[in-house]
C-alpha cells in the first residue's frame, strides 16, 4: 500500500524496485494525496520561487536535441552576446519586488569564456544586493570558477543531468555524461546549493526517470527542477506530442517519494501542460519549488500571476 510506502520515506529509507511498482500502478488521485503529504512533512507549506534571466542567448554548440539554443539547430531563437549589465539590475528589481527567493542568471554555451565569466560575477552581486539569492546556470564550470563566485555572492548552481546515463546517448552527443556529473560534484563539494534535475517527455522510459532519480540521489543536490518538453520547431523533438497531465503529475510523485527531502520544483514545459488554473493541481501534487515569470525562449503566463496563484495557495492551506 501507498500508505506504507510514505511510512517508510518519513523514516528515511531509500526506495526498492517493488516500491518503484506501486508508485506506477497506484491510482494517481491516492498517489499524489501521499506525495502531497509528504511535501509537507519536510517543506510545510513552503513553495520556494526561483526566476531566471536569458543573459546570453543560442549559438550553444552542444547538440541536445530538445533545446532551442542549439547551434547545431534552425530555431529562430534570438542570438545575442551578455546583455548589458544594467538589464539584470533591473529585471533583479522586479523579482524582489515581487516576493520572489531565487534569481538565477542563465548563459548558453558549454562554459563561460573570461569576459562572460566576468560580467557573471558582476550578474551576482547585482542579484545580492536586492536580498536575493543569486544562482546561475553557465554550464560547466571549475572549482576555482565556482569559488570566486561564492566569494562574489553566489548561492546557488544550477546544471542539469537532464537524463539518465543509459539514455543520455539519445539526447547529446557532444559532450559525455560523466562532465556533466562531475559539474554537478564540484558545486556540491564548493558548499553551494546546487539544482540539478532533467528534461521529461523527450522518449525516455519510466526506468530512465528512476535512474535520473537514483543519480541524483547518490550525488546529493538539494533541488530537483522537473521540466517538461515543449516542443520547440527546428529541434529534432519539434514533433512530438507532450505529456499528458497525469504522467506529468505521476513524474513528481515518482521524484517526491524517490528524494522526499529534497525540493522539488516543476520549471520549463510548465505552461504548456498545466496553463493558467491548471497549475494548482502541481501545487497540490508534491513539489515544493515553481520556476516564475518566464523562462529561457518561451513567455511565461506573468509573474504576477505566478506569485498570486503560490500565494493564495500558501494561505489556503494555513486556513487564512
Amino acid at each position: 500500500m501507498i500508505e506504507n510506502l510514505y511510512t517508510k520515506c518519513l523514516r528515511g529509507h531509500d526506495i526498492d524496485d517493488s516500491d518503484i511498482e506501486l508508485i506506477l500502478n497506484t491510482p494517481l488521485e491516492e498517489l499524489l494525496e501521499y506525495s502531497y503529504r509528504l511535501k509537507k512533512h519536510f517543506f510545510a507549506d513552503e513553495i520556494s520561487t526561483c526566476g531566471i534571466i536569458n543573459a546570453k542567448s543560442g549559438l550553444c554548440s552542444e547538440d541536445c536535441i530538445f533545446c532551442a539554443q542549439s547551434a547545431h539547430h534552425r530555431t529562430g531563437t534570438p542570438v545575442y552576446p551578455y546583455i548589458d549589465i544594467e538589464e539584470v539590475r533591473t529585471h533583479a528589481a522586479r523579482m524582489a519586488e515581487a516576493g520572489v527567493k531565487r534569481y538565477a542568471a542563465v548563459i548558453s554555451g558549454k562554459s563561460p569564456n573570461e569576459h562572460e565569466f566576468e560580467l557573471l560575477r558582476q550578474s551576482v552581486e547585482i542579484i545580492t544586493s536586492f536580498g536575493l539569492d543569486a544562482d546561475i546556470s553557465v554550464g560547466i564550470l571549475t572549482e576555482k570558477q565556482l569559488l570566486t563566485l561564492k566569494a562574489s555572492g553566489l548561492k546557488g548552481y544550477h546544471h542539469n543531468l537532464e537524463t539518465s546515463r543509459s539514455f543520455f546517448r539519445n539526447i547529446c552527443t557532444t559532450h559525455e555524461y560523466d562532465e556533466d556529473v562531475n559539474a554537478v560534484k564540484a558545486a556540491v563539494k564548493a558548499g553551494l546549493y546546487v539544482c540539478s534535475g532533467g528534461i521529461f517527455g523527450i522518449g525516455e522510459s519510466w526506468q530512465h526517470r528512476v535512474e535520473l532519480a537514483r543519480e541524483l540521489k547518490a550525488i546529493g543536490v538539494q533541488s530537483v527542477p522537473i521540466n517538461f518538453l515543449n516542443p520547440i520547431t527546428g529541434t529534432p523533438l519539434e514533433g512530438t506530442k507532450p505529456l499528458p497531465q497525469e504522467e506529468a503529475l505521476r513524474i513528481v510523485a515518482l521524484f517526491r517519494f524517490m528524494l522526499p527531502e529534497k525540493h522539488v520544483r516543476v520549471c520549463g514545459g510548465r505552461t504548456l501542460i498545466f496553463p493558467g488554473e491548471e497549475k494548482g493541481k502541481l501545487l497540490k501534487s508534491g513539489i515544493s519549488g515553481l520556476m516564475v515569470g518566464d523562462y529561457l525562449v518561451v513567455k511565461g503566463e506573468g509573474l504576477q500571476s505566478d506569485m498570486d496563484a503560490i500565494n493564495r495557495h500558501i494561505s489556503a492551506e494555513k486556513g487564512l
